[in-house]
């Protein structure tokens, strides 16, 4: 019997899924330079996106490490949309090479006011993961100082002071983060919040409730590493319980379907509508 014709699946695209404008234009300078046959070395991976990096990688994309920096001269050196704390900018350019900055402005906005912040003598708190290279670039304008949580489990540890300022990760949780203030605020603390969570991901996550509630099954694409992802995902689930999470096409399973289902692809700011419409094309084929 023809599998197609006995599944009959139709599928969707969400079509506020894939890349934000920060990824965007980190790709884009990317494939510029690989396009004139240059050679660029990206500090970490451009994206956080197994099957992107791998496009890029073959396209001659070598993704480095920040320790081997110091044995790279004169070439191309791409800061990926995270954002890079002032030593890297020093360790880049002491050897004559040339950086390409994709740093998002978002991202870039928040280190300078984070910047300011500490130099008025301002307690910094950040909601986020304290090793996710934005953060580690957001701590790098405290001299490190700056305290990270990334859930109340960790910020009821905490030594709070009389006085802080709330800043958070672009790519958190919004009602996370308000979850984080109404504590901080029934502690007594006197607070100074700043709203720092990108829209274009705080969005999405009221579309996705919609989207998810619109499909029988619904299958999330993202990175393994995609913190993004993972906020994504997990709003995915908790609006549609069939909800399945995948890296790779590889990773589709057909006993997820059922005959006539509707299915809702949608994926991470790290997501490349590319990698969508691959899935999309494998589930029409079951």
């Amino acid at each position: 019997m023809d599998v197609e014709k006995k599944l009959n699946l139709k599928v969707e695209i969400d079509s506020r899924s894939g890349f934000c404008f920060g990824v965007i234009n980190a790709v884009k300078k990317a494939e510029e330079l690989l396009d004139k046959g240059e050679k660029v070395y990206c500090v970490g991976e451009i994206v956080h996106n197994d099957e992107e990096v791998a496009r890029l990688s073959k396209k001659g994309l070598e993704t480095i490490e920040h320790k081997d920096i110091e044995n790279i001269m004169n070439s191309n050196i791409l800061f990926r949309a995270h954002g890079e704390p002032p030593s890297t900018y020093i360790k880049a350019r002491s050897n004559n090479n040339k950086i390409f900055d994709a740093s998002c402005p978002i991202v870039l906005k928040l280190q300078k006011d984070i910047k300011n912040a500490y130099e008025n003598g301002e307690n910094i708190f950040i909601f986020g993961k304290k090793d996710h290279p934005e953060v580690v670039g957001l701590m790098a304008q405290t001299n490190n100082k700056a305290v990270v949580f990334e859930n109340l489990e960790t910020l009821r540890k905490v030594r709070l002071p009389a006085s802080l300022t709330l800043f958070s990760q672009t790519t958190k949780s919004l009602d996370k983060f308000h979850q984080a203030v109404d504590f901080l605020q029934k502690q007594g603390i006197d607070i100074s919040v700043r709203d720092t969570i990108c829209r274009q991901v705080s969005n999405r996550e009221h579309e996705l409730k919609t989207f998810s509630k619109q499909h029988n099954k619904i299958v999330f694409i993202a990175g393994k590493n995609s913190s993004n992802g993972k906020v994504l995902h997990n709003i995915c689930k908790q609006y549609n319980p069939d909800s399945y999470f995948i890296s790779s096409v590889k990773e589709l399973d057909n006993r997820w379907f059922k005959k006539e289902d509707t299915v809702g692809i949608c994926g991470a700011t790290s997501t490349p509508l590319w990698q969508m419409k691959q899935v999309k094309e494998a589930i029409e084929a079951l």
